[in-house]
This record gives structure tokens, C-alpha cells and sequence, in this order.
């Protein structure tokens, strides 16, 4: 298949359904840090990029939010054809650029604080980054407190960034600035929140 008509198929088959399930699913997880939501395949994108991260980005991205995409994505010709076509979104140059990022890899990714952390007035302006993760439970534990969780909440999402605990801690001090993650796993998505503060399990 080329890629002209691989960048035409694949999107929401119902778009503002599509895009309000999807959305719901997101503000769940956001205010609610560590629940899973289960999301149907509502989108099938060209590979890399994966069902659930790739029907986040048609529900969230549009034409006044540039996209960063990682190595492994930008990559590939058919992806960035097919994010253009159903998301009328820019390529960001750089990740600081970025309102969002895909990332393929997580474990190799830059750092956090190498995208856009936003500023005191407008917090809002950081990236939001998608990571792409093979599931949601079978990773590292990681323990996770802070504003929309009763006590604690649990999540091990597979493959992420090195040194991410400690990364995230520094996120969180950036509060109010810093960058939201979007967990998207085959089938679900959960969120963490700038504000949700995350301890490992380890003794």
C-alpha cells in the first residue's frame, strides 16, 4: 500500500464519537493518576505508532499543536503522513517545541526536562507526552500519592524511561510548570499528572 492512501485510512471511523470516548477515557485517567482505562481499537494507524496512542493524538492534537515524534516515529514517512492527514498537527523541530510528544521507545527517550515545561503564567503550554508501553501492570511497581488518589495507587507500566523516578521527582518540583504523561498501552490508558508523586516499591 502507499503511503498516500496509508496516510488516508486508519483514522476514527466515527470522529466525534471516536473523539469523545477517547477524551473521556483521558480526563478519567488524569483525574484519577493510576487508573487504567480501557479503550477500544478506535484507530489503526501505520506501525510504530500503536491503536491507543494513535487515536489519543487524533482526539487531542489539531492544527495549532505542534507534535514531536522520537526517533523510532520519525522514522517513518507513513506515520508522519498519517498524523498529518488525520490531525492537521505540525511537526515540532525540537521537543521543546512541542505541545505533544509520541514516543515510540520510552526507554530510550530524552530527558523530561528537554520538553517544554510551560512558564508560572501559562503552565498549561508544556508537553503532554504519549508514551507508548507494551502494558500497564507487569513493569516495575510504582506507588503513586498526590491530588485525585484516596491514599495510594498502584501502577507498572513496562518499558520506561531510565532513570524515570528520579526524573519525575524533579518534575514535580517544577510544579506549576512541568510535563504530563499519558500511559497509552494495547487497549488502555492511564495518566500521571504533574502533581501525582510516585515511589518505587524497592525497600
Amino acid at each position: 500500500m502507499d503511503i498516500a492512501t496509508q496516510s488516508i485510512e486508519g483514522g476514527f471511523a466515527d470522529p466525534v464519537f471516536n473523539a469523545q470516548t477517547v477524551f473521556r477515557a483521558i480526563m478519567d485517567a488524569m483525574a484519577r493518576p493510576g487508573s487504567v482505562q480501557a479503550l477500544p481499537q478506535l484507530a489503526q494507524p501505520p506501525a510504530p505508532l500503536a491503536a491507543t496512542a494513535a487515536a489519543v493524538a487524533l482526539s487531542l492534537c489539531d492544527n495549532d499543536t505542534p507534535i514531536w515524534l522520537d526517533p523510532r516515529l520519525q522514522a517513518e514517512a507513513s506515520v508522519k503522513a498519517w498524523l498529518g492527514f488525520h490531525t492537521g498537527a505540525p511537526l515540532a523541530n525540537t521537543p521543546a517545541d512541542a505541545h505533544f510528544a509520541l514516543v515510540a521507545n520510552p526507554a530510550e527517550m530524552a530527558a523530561l526536562d528537554g520538553f517544554s515545561q510551560g512558564t508560572q503564567e501559562y503552565p498549561d503550554r508544556s508537553t503532554t507526552l504519549i508514551l507508548l508501553v507494551d502494558d500497564l501492570a507487569s513493569g516495575p511497581s510504582l506507588l503513586l500519592e498526590g491530588p485525585g488518589i484516596e491514599k495510594t495507587a498502584m501502577i507498572a507500566p513496562v518499558g520506561m524511561p531510565r532513570h524515570f523516578v528520579e526524573q519525575w521527582k524533579q518534575n514535580n518540583q517544577r510544579f506549576p510548570r512541568g510535563v504530563d504523561i499519558i500511559l497509552a498501552a494495547p487497549g488502555s490508558l492511564a495518566c500521571l499528572p504533574r502533581t501525582t508523586r510516585i515511589k518505587t516499591m524497592e525497600a
